[in-house]
């Protein structure tokens, strides 16, 4: 049992001109595959299914019961592919994967970073390289994202896989010492006890400033011209 119910339509051409066909419907081509049936061609509505994905919490990954006249129907799915146009973003092809709800399965939900790192407040900048994770889990138990607090990250600090905190019953599915994020250091700064220090600066004397030593020395030979 899906989490919700969408209607689609049989689709029994295919081609550039079916395609434009159906769009003038607004209605998009797809295809449902897996379960170990035969894959069976589909049509979906766009903006429906754009609305589905912004109602629901899984979004991608949310568990979908097809319905509508095409043997496709009472399929759960999730959609595991989506083509959109390059400029406008509107969704061109949808491949929806039936899921076997006693077996787990792999699928990539997003990393959200919640906090202000402390080396931020520092000085440094939060560089997050990946923003998802593959998981194996049972499709009924695929969690909406995966959440980690950054505040107490100092400069140069990293998050990796393996300090993210996951539910029971889901498994990683890379190399936990993969990293997820780094508070780098700007170039220009060094870590100092609490504070960011401008490097060439001596603890508690400001560096001097550009043209401060010639300076010095003009005066110095001007004072003995006279």
């Amino acid at each position: 049992m899906g989490d919700v119910k969408f209607s689609v339509e049989a689709r029994d051409t295919r081609g550039k001109g079916a395609a434009r066909r159906l769009r003038e419907r607004g209605l998009v081509p797809g295809v449902v595959y897996g379960g170990g049936r035969e894959a069976t061609a589909i049509a979906i509505d766009a903006v429906g299914f754009e609305r589905l994905l912004e109602s629901s919490h899984g979004g991608i990954n949310t568990l979908i019961d097809l319905a509508g006249e095409t043997a496709a129907a009472g399929r759960t799915v999730i959609a595991k592919e989506l083509q959109r146009e390059p400029v406008r973003g509107a969704i061109t092809h949808i491949d929806f994967y039936e899921v076997d709800l006693s077996a787990k399965m792999e699928v990539l939900v997003p990393i959200h970073l919640v906090g202000t790192p402390e080396g931020v407040v520092n000085g440094g900048v939060l560089d997050q390289q990946q923003r998802e994770i593959a998981l194996l889990c049972l499709p009924d138990a695929i969690p909406d994202e995966v959440e980690a607090d950054v505040s107490g990250m100092e400069l140069g600090d990293s998050l990796h896989v393996a300090d993210l905190t996951f539910p029971a019953g889901v498994e990683i599915a890379v190399d936990d010492s993969l990293t997820v994020a780094t508070v780098l250091v700007p170039r220009g700064l060094k870590e100092g006890e609490g504070e960011v220090q401008v490097e060439g600066a001596e603890d508690g004397e400001d560096a001097p400033a550009e043209g401060d030593d010639q300076g010095a020395q003009d005066e110095k030979e001007k004072g003995g011209e006279s």
